[in-house]
């Protein structure tokens, strides 16, 4: 899934040269002398940032600058997902909105550079708060504040008129929420390892009550606090991994960033559980600033809730699967089988709750 971790300008983890999958640092550094706009001739230095559960993510410097590398994740990839050239677009279309994104440099589609698309974009510096451990020192009044933030991000990110900045064509928002129901099923079935009971159960409820959609808008698809990078002084300073963008209704963000809180709580240190640090934002209190800057309608929204944690459970199952076949990168992986079912059973309990 797009639940990397990782920072951009934060803290990494170092790999040798020779041994950094996916990136041929020769072949890269050709390419990056004549693509990347204020690259020297030098060859290239490169290290795996932390995570990588999903595209994998590096920092590449020539000596003198540094960039950072996307490309999508080794061996099976799900059709539809990791791709660049959207994930590139999209930053690309935002850079002069009130949300921040990195600056991009150069998208890549010739795959016989690193065997793949790949885009590069500028560095930027900030933490991925994942943890409630790396918010606990900070207090409970920055956190607070670093929380409220997310909310207004994600709200920002919604008013934007995607005709506007060139995205009228990013996305097929007409049946939105139907395409998603159907489309997680299908993500689901494509990583098929086990039999998963309550995923037949969540699918059916869902596809037998699909709301009225909101207006559309331009949906992130994993928003949610380590994916967005923070400065020193508590600032959201970079939204990142825009793999899932795309148009549709809004509503499905804002589900899936209160989804990552409820796991965070059921779960604990398996999964990212940084809204459980003093200060973080209530359920409540997220879905009340929201509702402040939106006139979106909230009554329906178990339904998104069931959606997010059935979305979630496909992503996990993914990952589960390549783990399963030896095709991932970092450690961690190991546990992520174990989240899925209780994903789906409380998925089930969501749309009860609403």
């Amino acid at each position: 899934m797009a639940a990397e971790g990782k920072s951009i300008g934060s803290e990494t983890e170092s790999a040798a040269q020779q041994d950094l999958p996916g990136l041929d640092l020769t072949r890269l550094s050709d390419w990056f002398a004549v693509s990347v706009p204020g690259a020297g001739g030098a060859d290239l230095t490169a290290r795996l940032l932390a995570g990588g559960k999903s595209n994998l993510t590096y920092e590449v410097s020539d000596g003198e600058r540094t960039w950072i590398v996307r490309r999508p994740p080794l061996g099976h990839v799900l059709a539809t997902a990791h791709d660049m050239a959207r994930e590139h677009r999209v930053m690309a279309a935002l850079q002069n909105t009130d949300v921040p994104v990195p600056t991009t440099c150069a998208l890549c589609q010739d795959t016989d550079v690193l065997g793949a698309p790949f885009y590069v974009m500028e560095r930027v510096s900030g933490t991925p708060y994942r943890y409630a451990a790396q918010l606990e020192p900070l207090g409970p009044e920055r956190t607070r504040a670093i929380s409220a933030g997310l909310v207004d991000t994600l709200a920002a990110l919604h008013t934007v008129d995607p005709t506007v900045v060139g995205l009228a064509d990013f996305g097929r928002p007409e049946g939105f929420l139907a395409r998603q129901v159907g489309r997680w099923k299908k993500q689901l079935d494509a990583s098929h390892c086990r039999d998963l009971p309550a995923a037949d159960e969540l699918h059916a409820r869902l596809a037998a009550d699909v709301p009225p959609q909101s207006a559309t808008g331009i949906v992130h698809g994993d928003y949610r606090l380590d994916n967005v990078l923070t400065d020193d002084s508590d600032r959201l300073v970079a939204v990142i991994d825009w793999e899932m963008a795309t148009l549709g209704d809004p509503l499905t963000d804002l589900a899936l960033l209160v989804i990552y809180q409820r796991l965070g709580r059921l779960l604990g240190g398996t999964v990212a559980d940084a809204s459980s640090a003093p200060g973080f934002l209530t359920e409540d209190e997220i879905l009340q600033r929201y509702a402040a800057s939106s006139d979106r309608d909230l009554s329906r929204f178990g339904f998104y809730l069931g959606l997010a944690a059935f979305k979630l459970a496909a992503i996990l199952e993914g990952i589960h699967y390549r783990h399963l076949h030896g095709q991932t990168v970092g450690a961690g992986f190991e546990r992520v089988g174990g989240v899925t079912e209780p994903l789906l059973d409380a998925g089930l309990t969501y749309l009860k709750e609403h």
